[in-house]
């Protein structure tokens, strides 16, 4: 039986924090939490996408604990051998073809070594392409075993022909990995976009895969992403961490890249956040920089704002998430309005994502007649799909470590976990991957997984 909301609400709270606390610092105590918190604890690092960053850095000694977080890295060591090979054949794949991509994000982090494989879950593979190779683009999915899912207005989804992902707590090897492409790198904040494009593009892209033109430009990408999802309450603890490692491994002179062709403001609110739960990750004189571009209200909104308040940790639902992102009382009026009175654009994307997304099954909340979830709001609390299916999950989750010891630090010897990724790794490759051409592109992408894709669904 699912316990109290309310008692929900405050565990995931107190165990989101103490994550996030243990992630940027690790070697705390193990905390003398209850069965139910150690479960809340697990759906939030699933949630948040760290499973397996803590199953690296942690020591808590938890057995069930342990045995989750070791279980999610194996999982996440596959789908990174899995990843890789199916980005080695696409390269091979556009190379043929004359079609430039650039990896997004998690792929961009992993080619510069800022993560080892199994540290970071990628939940999907995101390619930038030029708007006029959009077809061409579409044709290689084809080739490679993909068809489309649905479109947003951030980018087209594609998905294996074949695979269905499996209702389980967290990452896992049989999950489809889905194909994203973007033609543009834009949010909207939260009604006026803000489009980095012509930042992120080489200026004479190869054919086949490219990287960023700098480290710069992927950190403007992850900060302007981390906006996005600050703005929709959807921020993850892996957002802050990504731009925290790549931030302290930037040189003064690469920041710069910041505030040339015009400030990034929207870069502040990530920023505070990122110093915040690690500090000394962000020079002041980077933050004093941008600040002067950035509303003095949206910089206030964040100088205290806490993870669980901006993410799916904070388990109800509101009205108007990320009104103070607004440059103007005519913007803020705009999203109010749309809130109220969703356009046909985000009806579609609601209904796409109930077709596609498993965590949304759970209930009618996104399908239901809008007359309908106006009186609820006013009604009563609503709380957020996203994190009740995790939660779900967790509360359900069993292993064969419960009750057993955990191992002297709270982990097995190093070896003996290393050992255990590097089996399943290559396990995953020998099943999956001969070699990039002889490459059966759907088998192979019929692994992987994602907690959820990012929309406007309150």
């Amino acid at each position: 039986m699912l316990p109290p909301l309310k008692t929900v609400s405050a565990g995931l709270r107190r165990t989101t924090e103490r994550l996030a606390a243990e992630l940027a610092r690790p070697g705390g105590a193990t905390p003398a939490w209850s069965d139910l918190e150690w479960r809340l604890a697990m759906a939030a690092a699933v949630a948040h996408g760290v499973s397996p960053l803590l199953c690296k850095h942690s020591s808590w000694a938890h057995a069930q604990w342990r045995r989750f977080l070791e279980d999610q890295r194996e999982h996440v060591a596959v789908r990174h051998a899995t990843i890789t090979a199916l980005l080695a054949h696409i390269d091979a794949r556009a190379r043929a073809g004359g079609l430039a991509m650039t990896p997004l994000k998690g792929a961009a982090l992993h080619a510069l070594g800022v993560y080892d494989p199994g540290d970071r879950p990628m939940a999907d593979i995101d390619l930038l392409i030029g708007e006029d190779d959009a077809d061409a683009a579409a044709g290689l999915m084809h080739e490679i075993g993909y068809v489309p899912s649905f479109d947003h207005w951030r980018h087209r989804v594609f998905k294996p022909a074949a695979g269905v992902a499996p209702a389980v707590l967290g990452e896992h090897r049989d999950t489809p990995v889905n194909i994203e492409l973007h033609t543009r790198i834009r949010e909207r904040l939260p009604v006026s976009a803000i489009d980095i494009t012509g930042r992120l593009l080489r200026r004479e892209p190869e054919p086949g895969i490219n990287a960023y033109p700098s480290r710069g430009a992927l950190l403007a990408h992850l900060l302007l992403h981390a906006a996005g999802n600050l703005c929709g309450h959807s921020l993850r603890l892996i957002h802050l961490h990504d731009i925290a490692l790549l931030a302290r491994s930037m040189q003064p002179e690469e920041w710069i890249f910041l505030w040339r062709g015009g400030a990034c403001w929207w870069a502040v609110p990530p920023l505070q956040m990122a110093e915040r739960y690690y500090p000394g990750a962000v020079p002041e004189a980077v933050l004093a920089t941008l600040a002067r571009d950035c509303p003095r209200l949206l910089r206030s909104a964040f100088r205290r704002r806490t993870l669980t308040e901006v993410s799916c940790s904070a388990l109800w639902l509101q009205a108007f998430p990320g009104i103070e992102w607004s440059r103007s009382l005519v913007d803020a009026a705009r999203f109010a309005a749309g809130r109220v009175r969703p356009t046909a654009e985000k009806q579609r994307e609601r209904a796409d994502m109930a077709r596609t997304q498993l965590w949304l099954r759970d209930g009618d909340w996104v399908t239901a007649r809008q007359s309908r979830r106006i009186i609820t709001w006013l009604t009563r609390r609503v709380p957020r799909m996203d994190i009740m299916h995790v939660v779900r999950l967790a509360l359900a989750y069993a292993t064969s470590e419960v009750g057993e010891e955990a191992a002297p630090g709270g982990r097995e010897p190093a070896r003996t976990v290393a050992e255990r990724i590097e089996e399943s790794s290559v396990r995953g490759r020998t099943e999956s991957v001969r070699h990039p051409a002889d490459l059966e592109p759907a088998a192979v992408a019929a692994q992987g997984g994602r907690f959820g894709a990012r929309a406007d669904l309150s």
